[in-house]
């Protein structure tokens, strides 16, 4: 019974210490959230603008070279697919769910893509499914991370394909009940309803801007930059999923160690009690018993 009463206690304390670490890591997850978050707000401002140089780049200079650049992805001949995953653990099905996006879209396509994994699980999903990775990027895990990643899949990006090869994106954010949903996006090529969104965007002044230089250089800049936001953008919204994944995952499990400790501790209380109840009889019993013989002459 003092080996049972023991184990218990032993049991109770291993649970409260991992309580508090799971405590520890809501509060980590709970602030990479906000952080990841307001590193979007913050692209917000830059991507208004970047927003407003491709609509006047356009307008000046792009229609003609943005028709012809989606008249070049339209034939197939390029395509790119990038699917955003984590390296990091307890983020429940995560990397599954986006990988399972991915690999419904390309056993659609009538041509093979060149397909991008950000993450050593996610790549693992879509290569269990025979799909050939072409190349793996390690998952950030600061927003500092994020840029130096996003300058070497613009790399790959120029090198295998060009910009005007179609290219999707496919990645994880928090949808309005702050669960951890995919998402498809295409970011290339520059098709009618792209041009058609940045083409009939006003500018904010009255004095109108002029384009200086190259306008071809000038607007492939720009797509660049437009790339650059999307993907940073994408990035920041997959960690913000991923620490709100793991958020939810601790709360789950933070709610069984608090159900496993209540009940340990009854069991322990129960346990302890029935032992100072036999030890409560024992002495009964033996006070009863010398009373029964009596005082000794």
């Amino acid at each position: 019974m003092s080996e049972t009463a023991v184990g218990l206690r032993r049991k109770i304390r291993s649970a409260g210490d991992l309580h508090s670490v799971v405590r520890a890591m809501k509060a980590m997850a709970s602030s990479n959230i906000v952080r990841y978050e307001q590193a979007v707000q913050a692209l917000e401002e830059y991507a208004q603008s970047v927003n407003l140089g491709l609509g006047l780049a356009l307008r000046e200079a792009g229609r003609q070279l943005a028709a012809n650049a989606e008249g070049r992805a339209g034939g197939g001949r390029a395509m790119g697919v990038i699917v955003l995953g984590s390296d990091q653990g307890l983020v429940g099905q995560f990397n599954e769910a986006v990988a399972e996006q991915a690999q419904k879209f390309l056993a659609d396509l009538p041509q093979t893509p060149v397909v991008w994994a950000m993450g050593e699980r996610v790549q693992g999903f879509l290569q269990e499914a025979d799909l050939d990775v072409a190349g793996l990027f390690p998952a950030p895990n600061t927003v500092e991370a994020i840029t130096p990643l996003i300058g070497r899949i613009l790399a790959e990006i120029e090198s295998r394909l060009g910009y005007d090869a179609q290219v999707h994106l496919f990645h994880n954010c928090q949808n309005a009940s702050t669960q951890c949903v995919p998402r498809h996006l295409q970011l290339l090529p520059l098709d009618r309803g792209w041009r058609q969104r940045y083409d009939s965007m006003a500018w904010p002044t009255k004095s109108l801007p002029e384009i200086a230089g190259d306008p071809e250089r000038t607007l492939r800049a720009l797509v660049r930059e437009y790339v650059f936001v999307s993907l940073f953008r994408a990035c920041a919204e997959s960690l913000a999923g991923e620490n709100a994944s793991r958020l939810a995952a601790m709360q789950r499990a933070e709610k069984n160690i608090e159900e496993l400790l209540a009940d340990m501790s009854g069991a322990f209380h129960r346990l302890r009690q029935a032992g100072i109840d036999a030890e409560l009889f024992d002495v009964i019993a033996g006070f009863e018993a010398l009373s029964r013989e009596g005082p000794r002459s």
